[in-house]
């Protein structure tokens, strides 16, 4: 069974920057596409980028693209999010997780869409 590890979360300033990082454990990694959702007080848990299973094709929300990136190293089994030019509606917890199914990640955008979550790691950021 894949179990999934955040760190990576801090408290930052309006218009820094920080790496999540996910480390994947078990057989699924590589196997299937892998996604960042975020989960802010008061809200719904949202869709943040996804990575094709192959490592080359990624989705972002409209909220995000252009300042996110996910990206993988296989060879450490870790999935990253690198956030750059964060505001303050990016305060939230991120989780990282697991597709359940083969498909394109355009069309993997939904919680459903997605098995096995981490724990999440706590990203704040100060105006």
């Amino acid at each position: 069974q894949v179990q999934l590890v955040e760190s990576g979360g801090g408290l930052v300033q309006v218009g820094g920057s920080l790496r999540l990082s996910c480390l994947a454990s078990g057989e699924t990694f590589g196997n299937y596409p892998m996604a960042w959702f975020r989960l802010a007080p008061g809200k719904e848990r949202e869709f943040v980028a996804a990575l094709s299973r192959g490592g080359t094709i990624t989705s972002y929300s409209d909220s995000v693209k252009g300042r996110f990136t996910i990206s993988r190293d296989s060879g450490e089994n870790t999935v990253y999010l690198q956030m750059n030019n964060l505001n303050t509606e990016d305060t939230a917890t991120y989780y990282c997780t697991v597709g359940r199914r083969f498909d394109s990640v355009s069309n993997m955008k939904t919680r459903d869409d997605y098995t096995t979550w981490g724990q999440g790691t706590q990203v704040t950021v100060s105006s």
